[in-house]
């Protein structure tokens, strides 16, 4: 399997590098020193699940690396568009890219970009960061991946992805619901990094106070109303797994939205919060602790994209 990475941090890093050492075909499209890092010391990751270091293909320009079977899309949100319009070298007749992004939109402007049938679905379940210039650290969560056709079709492309995964030790699932599945996470996303940001405090701190546990349940529901007036409800059963596995999360774990905000880099808020307050808006559902959530994140959102990195 040939496999491009676009966006090489946490999650793609991670994953990645994972695949390379069950000996995938990986190249890492990255930037700046971590890109310099990687061509010079090759990956390396510190996780929770055990720490490896692999050789791997790295540049910041696809036009090296040529088609692929897959493309691993782990870019920002807010780099979508951008990123999208790059990846042309990287397509042949039946390439996928897979969007491993946080938010529900991403698969729509990949779509504009290059065709709906380029395009898959997906769900990283991790925790994960650059802690230094070709370094990863993995330090929690499920470690696993979900993805799927757009369509709900169970296609022999993504069967092949979903093996290569399997050889690669990590874990991996097929869903032929993937925008319900884009919605739940968010539901997520959205109580952990919105909590997690704007209380500055890890997710044990906050689940052991009620009333910031009662804010992050809210948040939950509240991303579920929105997800159903859109028209991809959210099982109960699923609003229910969103709030089991923040129970089971480290003690110390926060959101790449809160690093993010402490580092003084660019956040993710207009993908998460930012999109549920405005398709709120224009569904008519009440979503007072979201929008609450916005307010106080919002203008370090805009101080970082205004001075950050």
């Amino acid at each position: 399997m040939r496999i491009a990475v676009y966006g090489a941090g946490g999650v793609g890093g991670y994953f990645g590098g994972r695949l390379a050492q069950a000996g995938a075909d990986v190249h890492l499209i990255a930037r700046g020193a971590h890109l310099q890092a990687l061509r010079e010391r090759g990956l390396r990751v510190r996780s929770v699940k055990g720490d490896f270091a692999v050789r791997v293909q790295a540049t910041d320009d696809p036009a090296e690396i040529g088609p692929c079977d897959f493309v691993l899309f782990c870019v920002k949100a807010f780099d979508t568009e951008e990123a999208a319009a790059r990846l042309g070298p990287l397509l042949g007749d039946d390439t996928a890219v897979v969007s491993l992004q946080n938010g529900v939109d991403n698969e729509e402007k990949l779509a504009k970009a290059i065709g709906d049938r380029h395009v898959m679905g997906g769900a990283a379940y991790i925790f994960a960061g650059i802690s230094e210039p070709g370094v990863i650290v993995h330090t929690g969560g499920p470690t696993s991946i979900t993805f799927g056709e757009l369509d709900g079709q169970e296609s022999q492309r993504a069967q092949q992805l979903l093996a290569c995964c399997q050889r690669a030790g990590f874990a991996a699932e097929l869903s032929p619901n993937i925008k319900t599945v884009l919605w739940a996470k968010l539901a997520f996303i959205c109580a952990q990094a919105g909590m997690t940001a704007a209380v500055r405090l890890p997710i044990g701190e906050i689940r052991t106070v009620d009333a910031a546990w009662s804010a992050f349940q809210r948040l939950v529901a509240e991303v579920a109303a929105v997800a159903a007036a859109d028209g991809t409800p959210v099982p109960p059963g699923a609003q229910q797994q969103a709030l089991t596995m923040a129970r089971n999360l480290e003690p110390g774990g926060r959101s790449s939205l809160h690093d993010d905000l402490v580092a003084g880099r660019r956040m993710e808020l207009e993908a998460l919060h930012g999109l549920v307050v405005r398709r709120a808006a224009e569904h008519g559902v009440p979503v007072p602790m979201s929008e609450a959530v916005y307010a106080i994140l919002k203008p370090w959102a805009v101080r970082n994209q205004r001075t950050g990195k």
